[in-house]
């Protein structure tokens, strides 16, 4: 009986409330009271965040700012160290606008 009232003693509050059309997603700032509680699990408020928002999957919602390659939604582009320093390199010799074609890999 403690853990179920433990359980719903925990209430979300949203503040600044945002929708944002550029990335189709809700934006706000989430005020989570658990008195007599230590915390409450990143998974817990995504399940209780995709019940009040109707949300299919709970793994598309962001508890902490929008991250995707830790959620495993993305994949991460491993650059090597070599070809981060030769596009630095080639962009060095050219000024201006042109520098961010510079950048990219020469055709062959």
């Amino acid at each position: 009986m403690a853990d179920s009232k433990a359980t719903s003693a925990v209430t979300l509050r949203t503040r600044k409330f945002m929708t944002n059309r550029l990335l189709a997603r809700k934006q706000f700032v989430l005020e989570v009271i658990h008195p007599g509680r230590a915390n409450v699990s990143k998974a817990e408020l995504k399940e209780r965040l995709a019940k009040a928002y109707e949300v299919k999957d709970p793994n598309t919602i962001f508890v902490f700012k929008y991250r995707l390659i830790r959620n495993g939604l993305a994949t991460k582009v491993e650059k090597s160290r070599k070809q981060m320093k030769e596009r630095k390199n080639r962009a060095k010799k050219i000024r201006g606008v042109k520098k961010t074609k510079a950048g990219d890999a020469k055709k062959k």
